[in-house]
């Protein structure tokens, strides 16, 4: 006869990613200098207190990201000169969403600039539609349309930019941001969707006032930073 006791699966990928986040951690922090040999196999188990196909995997993503090398018989060392090559996505699913927002606000306040400089009848308008919509979404309590016309709101902000590569970057960002924004939006209390900064943001880049423009783009963006700051501290 079946049990009816059941258990959760253990998530093996977050296991890997948090040994992954550790790692670089530490060889953000100095702790692993470049050319130096990271701990062995059943160091590293003991500490994180995982398997060993758990550490491989790490040290393979590692490994493939451009950060660090297999030298058989020696053990795996920092890359003396590294290269990152692992895709932006797959370090932004790892990051903290912290990380993330902090990078995103240095990232839109250039947007905003270039926009309000840049930007022609066609990126208003469509602008203008994305704030409507999204509007919208937030008084019919529509949460998943609220959350996709915010992200094509800033994503036809980056686009008013010019700025192929800076549009390829935020259209990164946001797809990696979504599962943030909804854990966000699920706190209805502390979520706040700052209508009047967006409003003040259109209004910036329509008049061609770079200045508003950022001081917009900070406005919306540190109050969200300020949010996920307190959530850290308390968690």
């Amino acid at each position: 006869m079946k049990s009816k006791v059941t258990f959760q699966a253990l998530n093996r990928h977050k296991l890997v990613d948090d040994v992954v986040i550790q790692l670089q951690k530490k060889i953000s922090s100095g702790e692993i200098l470049h050319g130096e040999k990271i701990p062995t196999e059943p160091e590293l188990m003991e500490q994180f207190g995982v398997g060993r196909s758990t550490i491989r995997e790490a040290v393979r993503v590692l490994v493939h990201a451009g950060l660090l090398e297999k030298r058989q018989g020696f053990g795996t060392y920092l890359i003396s000169d590294p290269i990152i090559q692992e895709p932006l996505s797959h370090r932004l699913r790892r990051a903290e969403i912290l990380e993330v927002y902090e990078v995103r606000r240095m990232l839109e306040i250039e947007i905003a600039k270039l926009a309000a400089e840049r930007r022609d009848g066609e990126d208003l308008s469509l602008m203008r539609e994305h704030l409507d919509t999204r509007l919208q979404a937030l008084e019919k309590d529509d949460m998943g349309g609220y959350l996709k016309a915010d992200i094509a709101f800033h994503q036809s902000v980056a686009v008013a930019s010019k700025n192929g590569v800076v549009v390829d970057l935020y259209r990164t960002f946001s797809s990696e941001l979504l599962d943030a924004l909804n854990k966000l939006v699920m706190d209805r209390e502390a979520h706040d969707p700052h209508n009047a900064y967006h409003e003040g943001l259109y209004e910036a880049i329509k008049a061609r006032d770079a200045d508003a423009a950022v001081h917009w783009t900070l406005q919306n963006l540190n109050a969200t930073v300020a949010l996920l700051t307190k959530s850290a501290k308390t968690d």
